[in-house]
């Protein structure tokens, strides 16, 4: 618990991230960023950052010194099994406590190990050595347990490196507790707009020249996770709120089916964004909405599309299958490509992503089909075709629509937004969406 003078004061949030893999670029911190915005929503920020490698020493120090000026330190990471792992004996070290095995630590791992049909081994059973004196944190999905103490009137809180086990820990153990610590401010909302087809700097001319009297009261945020391009509006006070829906509105407006899902959050919650919402997502659950399925036939993305699907929880439902066709032989054999199609007009064509499209879907019986056959790069450029130049195909037996692109970037983000492209047009299909998207305008010849 925090102290009462905390309370009345903005709270000193600290982190330190161990690990030398961190320190040496081997892995990007993503830990840091998502627990930063998720202060940032609830009105608090993070006043302090820093990244340790595997030094004994130097975490013992730090620690010490973090806990004499901070409320609140976050340690991320350093719980694993192995040697280098040495957040639980350095805490120990600093808070003048012995390392013990943890009896609710142990029956968590033995749970852990039993479930997946592990033994436990000495490595594994080194994540229960913790300092004397701790609470524990549960870790819903991982074998480490977090654990937190109060040295020097800080609270530090010990927590795994694996973002997806932090993650669930912040939110359902962590999160909600602080919360009720953080003093009082005036609320934080925020709205985010998860979009598509439409880059940072063309929203930023819509807003130059639909939105300059703008209030200054509703801040306007980017977050470009390419392709994609989420928006975020937050206001601080009860009178800017009272104004974000008409404003949320003109935007939503602007933007129109660019828009594939909105968000809201507010600091009297312990919710956090999804960052980000794809495209996939939309268009699986408006298809089980709708109780329809959908195939694809690709070639420059490579089984891109339907990797994107297929990652999606629930979307058995809606994909049975998709064919991958790179060689002009395979897709005739399997998606009934003419010979004489390919030899008169060329893989990269309209004639043939019409084909393949129809061959996917009697092949699969599937009530929707995307098609693509491009030239992801460096090499296979013309004169007629350069590098960039892709042919889409999207419908249903009833009709079949097809598009080139020219999208001239490197391979994979290429295949990133053509593999998005693809799946958007089915969206705009199933949402029947008159509007043209704004990334036809990369039309080629």
């Amino acid at each position: 618990m925090l102290n009462d003078q905390a309370q009345e004061k903005s709270l000193n949030i600290q982190f330190l991230l161990t690990g030398t893999e961190l320190m040496v670029g081997d892995i990007v911190d993503t830990n840091s960023v998502m627990l930063a915005q998720s202060l940032k929503d609830h009105g608090a920020e993070v006043a302090r950052k820093v990244t340790l490698g595997d030094d004994f020493d130097a975490l013992v120090a730090e620690i010490e010194y973090i806990s004499r000026q901070a409320d609140v330190l976050l340690i991320n990471g350093g719980l694993g099994p192995t040697a280098d792992d040495l957040t639980a004996e350095a805490l120990a070290k600093v808070i003048g406590q012995p390392l013990e095995e943890h009896a609710e630590a142990l029956v968590h791992l033995e749970l852990w190990c039993e479930r997946r049909g592990f033994r436990l081994s000495g490595a594994n059973r080194k994540q229960v050595i913790l300092p004397k004196g701790i609470t524990l944190v549960p870790n819903p999905i991982g074998s480490a347990v977090g654990f937190s103490v109060v040295h020097n009137d800080c609270h530090i809180i010990c927590t795994p490196g694996v973002p997806i086990e932090l993650k669930q820990m912040w939110q359902q153990e962590i999160l909600p507790h602080l919360i009720t610590q953080l003093p009082k401010v005036d609320k934080v909302k925020t709205v985010k707009l998860h979009t598509f087809g439409m880059g940072e700097s063309a929203i930023q001319n819509l807003f130059d020249q639909h939105l300059a009297d703008w209030p200054k009261d509703i801040e306007v945020g980017y977050r470009a996770a390419s392709p994609l391009v989420d928006l975020k509006l937050t206001t601080r006070s009860e009178q800017a709120e009272k104004h974000l829906p008409e404003w949320q509105a003109k935007i939503e407006s602007l933007l129109g089916a660019h828009v594939l899902k909105v968000s809201t959050i507010d600091s009297t919650t312990a919710e956090i964004l999804e960052q980000p919402f794809t495209v996939a997502q939309t268009l699986v659950e408006l298809l089980r909405q709708k109780e329809q399925t959908i195939t694809m036939a690709e070639s420059c993305t490579g089984g891109l599309i339907a990797s994107n699907v297929t990652r999606i929880p629930g979307s058995s439902a809606v994909f049975e299958a998709g064919y991958v066709t790179y060689s002009n032989r395979i897709k005739t054999e399997l998606l009934q490509v003419k010979t004489e199609t390919l030899e008169r007009h060329g893989a990269v064509s309209e004639a043939v992503v019409l084909e393949m499209a129809q061959g996917a879907l009697d092949t699969s019986g599937s009530d929707w089909a995307v098609s693509v056959s491009g030239i992801a790069g460096p090499g296979g450029g013309s004169d007629d075709k350069p590098v960039g130049t892709v042919w889409i195909c999207w419908g249903n037996n009833d009709r079949l629509k097809t598009q080139c692109l020219v999208y001239p970037t490197n391979r994979l983000n290429f295949q990133r937004f053509i593999a998005n492209v693809g799946l958007d047009l089915i969206r705009r299909e199933l949402l029947e969406i008159k509007e043209v998207p704004s990334y036809f305008s990369r039309t080629g010849k």
